[in-house]
């Protein structure tokens, strides 16, 4: 029934009796003190939801061999337990208090009184910071009642604080963890209830933080060292870091990543949010501030967390209004006034970190800049196994096949997506059970999810980081394009392998090519090739259209293409598709006066794809019918690598195109795609479809009921249809490939592509 595993038990809660209500006990049968090694008296750790602890005592007579702890209901609530729930017990790693302070734990009621009598009156009493105690002990130890232990009778004879039940809620300790009262220790009484700063036991440690490489590294030598060991920095002769800076998108972990810093170092931990620090009165808000810095030096060593930091601390410049200015003022006082070896350290976290004032990212203020970044597929694992620790999974669940497939998920969406594969799984189980007669045992012992859940979960979840511009990935496959073999061939091996195999190409020191440029008559297959591309190769797809970047404000457009690629490089591996580039970076200099707005904007698509930062991971496919009209210097190797003409179709890729589109329709035995291929001569992979859409459209006018296009329909269709490239457009087309072949040279040997379509 005993299940011990190094002195730890999980035993089952029972309601303790009145009698031993208030005292922090913990009655357990002998033969489980036993298995902890313990005796009556000692204390122990009772972990539920919450970490609590106790005076083991003896069991009541009818309780013996029983794997159960009674517990009373105060006990209850300080382990985050109910009865009949199980929670772990073992024996507590106990330190003398130094500091403790205690509030009222009900908010309408205002208190005032000496520490030393509550030293007297909890004199021995185990606590942890969230505990809810009571002060009537004393009352009932003294009515002498036979059935009392030698472990209780040890709190009588010390003075009572009043004549009142009263109930007090450990705020913080000094060290943190399980502590004793002792003669020793100073006691702080607040008038009024407070929310515990530490009210939680160390649930969140290094072990539940995964994908971020050595980030955690980097911030237990900034921050653990000089908390843990302030000795070695007055070893040597320097000032221990003042404040680290953890900057990235939106859900990597910054904020676990303080709090697990915090539980490790055993350090105080307060949270700063922008909208608790603002005030409506002059000055209150800088106040607060100088509170929680003041409070953090008494109880060093301390962590202050101040979450979203570009919020209560933006560029000065920036901001109209006076307070957020003196905000600033105030938060570089506290940093730089802070004296050497003070115990304190100040984690700021932000995803907008050139929106920080430039004060406060020098040395002596936030010493490092750190960056959480999106985890990579080594990462994403180590965070599924992390958010699916609890989860029973089928053995179908593979978890190398979800983080590859993961692309640009970070921590949250990683956790959301482990959440939804959960839901799917109940999904299945409800059609089956009735809610009102309880669910039975053996469905939940029987309840698993499987691969299949998180596969359909997938579908609901994408990064967070591309919500505002990420487009639904494509469902186009290299089965739905026609007559453009080479083209697959060619972006097959431009864009899919390095994204697949990137280690292929540092094995033999070359780079992957940036940039595709795809260009031809309209109705060609351009757009069509790109989604193609994206699906295939496994990547995020972002579409982006001239609109979307062009704007009437100095400045704003630019913002916008930077924008854009860094966000792309963020969610890396990425396929950047940008259709009519002709409208959005045509060739510079045309102006007069002011440049306009698409020379800016070419400017910095330049810099964007071959400048000081590099892009990795990140491929940037173009469509256009107009190369020439494009800025030469984006016809460079390092930009557009490669220029991907797409023709006309020829027979063959015409034949391919019409299978294609009659694929799904009932077509009669005497309809010839051959002779349909042939006839259509000039036509594009467009006009082809147009084609068959007439047909079908004119056998449904012919009769509602009909079951099979005929012949008869594509002829009268071809009298509704019409090439849309004439055999002008088409000469202009081969010149202008001419044109580029000839400038090919003097571009330094730039790859230069002519796909014939259908050979």
């Amino acid at each position: 029934m005993l299940e011990p595993d190094d002195k730890t038990l999980k035993l089952q809660v029972a309601n303790a009796q009145t009698q031993d209500a208030g005292y922090g006990l913990a009655r357990f049968p002998r033969q489980t003190m036993a298995s902890l090694g313990i005796s009556e008296g000692q204390i122990v750790e009772l972990v539920g939801k919450r970490h609590t602890a106790a005076i083991a005592i003896d069991s009541y007579e009818e309780d013996e061999g029983l794997a159960i702890v009674r517990l009373d209901g105060l006990q209850r609530g300080n382990a985050g337990a109910m009865s009949g729930d199980f929670i772990e017990v073992k024996k507590a790693d106990v330190k003398p208090a130094t500091r403790v302070v205690l509030a009222p734990a009900v908010k309408n009621l205002r208190l005032q009184g000496s520490g030393e009598a509550l030293r007297r009156t909890f004199f021995q009493r185990p606590m942890v910071a969230g505990d809810v105690i009571s002060t009537s002990v004393q009352q009932r130890v003294r009515s002498g009642d036979p059935r009392m232990s030698a472990a209780m009778r040890g709190f009588a004879d010390l003075p009572t604080y009043g004549l009142q039940e009263i109930r007090l809620v450990v705020v913080s300790t000094q060290p943190r963890g399980i502590v004793q009262m002792t003669e020793t220790t100073e006691v702080e009484l607040r008038p009024q209830f407070e929310e515990p700063k530490d009210a939680r036991r160390a649930d969140v440690t290094y072990d539940d933080i995964g994908g971020l490489g050595n980030a955690v590294e980097q911030v237990r030598e900034m921050v653990e060292l000089p908390l843990r060991h302030p000795e070695l920095f007055q070893r040597l002769g320097i000032d221990p870091p003042k404040g680290v800076l953890l900057h990235g998108p939106p859900g990597t972990g910054k904020t676990l990543l303080a709090r697990a810093v915090a539980n490790e170092t055993e350090a105080s931990f307060y949270h700063i949010a922008g909208p608790e620090i603002m005030g409506s009165q002059y000055g209150e808000s800088e106040k607060r501030l100088r509170q929680i810095f003041q409070e953090a030096s008494q109880n060093a060593p301390a962590i202050i967390f101040v979450d979203e930091i570009d919020s209560i601390a933006p560029k000065r410049e920036n901001v109209s209004g006076e307070v957020e200015r003196r905000i600033v003022a105030q938060l570089l006082t506290l940093m730089d006034g802070l004296e050497p070896r003070q115990n304190i350290v100040v984690i700021g976290a932000t995803n907008r970190r050139d929106a920080i004032d430039e004060a406060l990212r020098r040395p002596g203020r936030f010493d490092r800049e750190i960056v959480i970044g999106v985890p990579d597929q080594k990462g994403r694992q180590e965070v599924l196994a992390i958010h699916t620790r609890g989860m029973p999974l089928a053995e179908d669940v593979n978890m190398e096949e979800i983080a590859r497939t993961t692309y640009g998920f970070v921590g949250a969406d990683l956790g959301a997506l482990a959440r939804e594969a959960a839901m799917d799984c109940l999904r299945r189980i409800l059609p089956d059970i009735n809610l009102r007669d309880g669910i039975p045992s053996e469905i939940l012992e029987n309840l698993s999810v499987g691969q299949a859940d998180f596969l359909s979960a997938l579908k609901r979840i994408q990064p967070s980081a591309l919500r505002e511009i990420m487009i639904q990935a494509p469902n186009v496959t290299w089965d739905d394009i026609g007559g453009l073999d080479d083209a697959q061939m060619r972006l097959k091996e431009g864009v899919e392998l390095p994204l697949k195999s990137p280690q292929s190409f540092k094995r033999l020191g070359i780079r992957p090519a940036k940039g595709f440029l795809l260009f031809g008559p309209p109705g060609t297959g351009k757009t069509l090739l790109a989604k193609a591309v994206a699906r295939e190769a496994e990547a995020n797809f972002i579409a982006t259209k001239s609109s979307d970047l062009l704007s009437k404000w100095y400045g704003e457009s630019e913002q916008q293409v930077s924008r854009l690629f860094e966000r792309a490089r963020q969610v890396a591996p990425t396929v950047l598709f940008i259709d009519e580039i002709d409208s959005l970076a045509p060739a510079r200099g045309g102006g007069l006066g002011e440049p306009a707005v698409t020379e800016r904007v070419v400017n910095t698509i330049l810099a964007e794809m071959d400048g000081l930062e590099e892009l990795q991971g990140v491929v940037v496919l173009a469509a256009t019918n107009r190369p020439t009209l494009l800025d030469p210097a984006l016809l460079r190797p390092g930009r557009f690598d490669e220029l991907v003409y797409v023709p006309v179709p020829e027979a063959k890729g015409r034949r391919k195109i019409l299978g294609i589109h009659t694929k799904g329709m009932p077509l009669a035995s005497h309809v010839d795609l051959d002779a349909l291929a042939e006839r259509t001569e000039r036509f594009t992979g467009a006009d082809l479809e147009d084609l068959t859409r007439r047909a079908g459209l004119l056998a449904l006018r012919s009769n509602i009921d009909v079951t099979e296009v005929r012949a008869e329909d594509f002829e009268r269709a071809f009298h509704d249809t019409r090439p849309s490239v004439t055999p002008e457009v088409e000469r202009e087309y081969e010149d202008m490939v001419k044109t580029l072949r000839q400038e090919a040279p003097t571009r330094q040997g730039i790859g230069f592509i002519q796909l014939k379509q259908g050979g």
